[in-house]
C-alpha cells in the first residue's frame, strides 16, 4: 500500500497560549493512533493548527512523533505556509526529522493565481524527495484548484497525491470517476470532510484523510476495513452511528469539535490556538452527548473489536 492510502488519522496539536507544543502529549495522541492500526499519521493538518505553529515548533511536533512511533506507522506532515522559500525549509525540516511524506495548502493572504500556485508546488517538490500530497481545502484557504492545474501539478516530480474537499453530498463516485479518468488519476486520489467519508470510501477513494481518526481510530479503522473488504452494510451502519458527530462537525468546523472530542476522551489537555476559541460548556456537553451515543450505537451494533 503506497503511503496516501488506507487511512491517515490527523490529531490536534496539543500546545501552551503561547504556542509551545507539548511533545509529551503529542507522543501519547500519536502512540494511541499506531497502536490502534492507523495506516499513517496526519501531522500538523488544519486539525494540528499548523499555521498557528513557528517554525521550531513544527520540527518539535516531528521529532516528537518519531520518537513515539518510530518506523512503525508513517507520518505525513503539513508544510503549508505563505512564502515559498519557507515551505521549502519546512519540506527540508520534514526529511531531516524524518518525515515519511509531506502535506502542503496554497496558504495566501494575497489571492493567489492558477500560476501562482503550479510554480509555488513545482517550487517546494523539487527540493525534496520526500512524496508530496496536495491539499485542496478551498474552505480554510480560499484557494480553489482547477483541474487544469490539478493535471499538470500530476506532472511534477514527487507530487503523489490530492487531498480533495466533500463535494455535494451523492457526488463523490462521479467526481472520482471524472478524475481518474483524466491525467489527475495517476495521482493517490484522497477525501477529506468526514461526513463524506462512508460515500468516498463505498467509491473506492485510495484514501480518507480523517479528522475522526485523529481521535476514534478504531471506528475509522472499522470503516476503511469495512469497505476495503465490500462490507457496505458495517460502512453504512457506521454512518448512521457518526451522524451526530458529523452534524457537530458541519455546526461548528471539525477542529473545535476535534478539541472537545479529544478532552473528553483523555487522550490530551489542551484548547486550541488564540484567536480560535474552545466550544461553550455547552456545545462541549453537546460534544459528549454525541459521542456517547455513537459508542452506543457501535456497541450495540457490534462495530468496535
Amino acid at each position: 500500500m503506497s503511503l496516501f492510502h488506507g487511512l491517515s488519522a490527523f490529531p490536534i496539536t496539543p500546545a501552551n497560549a503561547e504556542g509551545v507544543v507539548d511533545t509529551e502529549a503529542v507522543m501519547h495522541l500519536v502512540g494511541h493512533l499506531s497502536k490502534n492500526g492507523v495506516d499513517s499519521i496526519g501531522l500538523l493538518g488544519s486539525t494540528g493548527t499548523y499555521a498557528y505553529l513557528s517554525r521550531t515548533e513544527r520540527r518539535r511536533v516531528l521529532r516528537a512523533a518519531v520518537k513515539a512511533v518510530g518506523d512503525k506507522t508513517p507520518l505525513i506532515v503539513g508544510i503549508g505556509t505563505l512564502r515559498t522559500d519557507d515551505a521549502q525549509n519546512l519540506a527540508r525540516d520534514a526529511a531531516a526529522e524524518g518525515a515519511d511524506g509531506l502535506l502542503m495548502a496554497p496558504v495566501s493572504y494575497t489571492p493567489l493565481t492558477q500560476e501562482e500556485a503550479y510554480q509555488h508546488y513545482a517550487a517546494v517538490a523539487a527540493v525534496t524527495s520526500l512524496p508530496l500530497c496536495i491539499y485542496n481545502n478551498p474552505t480554510t484557504t480560499h484557494f480553489s484548484f482547477g483541474r487544469e492545474l490539478l493535471a499538470r501539478l500530476a506532472d511534477v516530480p514527487n507530487i503523489a497525491a490530492v487531498k480533495m474537499p466533500a463535494p455535494a453530498e451523492g457526488k463523490v463516485a462521479q467526481e472520482l470517476a471524472e478524475l481518474r479518468a483524466s491525467p489527475i488519476g495517476k495521482l493517490s486520489i484522497g477525501y477529506s470532510g468526514d461526513w463524506i467519508a462512508a460515500e468516498a470510501l463505498l467509491a473506492g477513494c485510495d484514501g480518507w484523510f480523517s479528522v475522526l481518526g485523529g481521535f476514534l481510530p478504531q471506528l475509522a479503522r472499522t470503516m476503511v476495513t469495512a469497505a476495503r473488504t465490500s462490507h457496505a452494510d458495517v460502512v453504512s451502519q457506521c454512518q448512521k452511528a457518526l451522524l451526530p458527530v458529523w452534524r457537530l462537525f458541519r455546526e461548528f468546523g471539525s477542529l473545535r469539535v476535534a478539541y472537545a472530542a479529544t478532552n473528553f476522551l483523555g487522550l490530551a489537555s489542551a484548547q486550541p490556538p488564540l484567536p480560535l476559541q474552545p466550544l461553550s460548556l455547552q456545545d462541549q456537553q453537546r460534544v459528549v452527548e454525541a459521542l456517547r451515543a455513537c459508542m452506543q450505537a457501535c456497541a450495540t451494533n457490534h462495530l468496535l473489536p
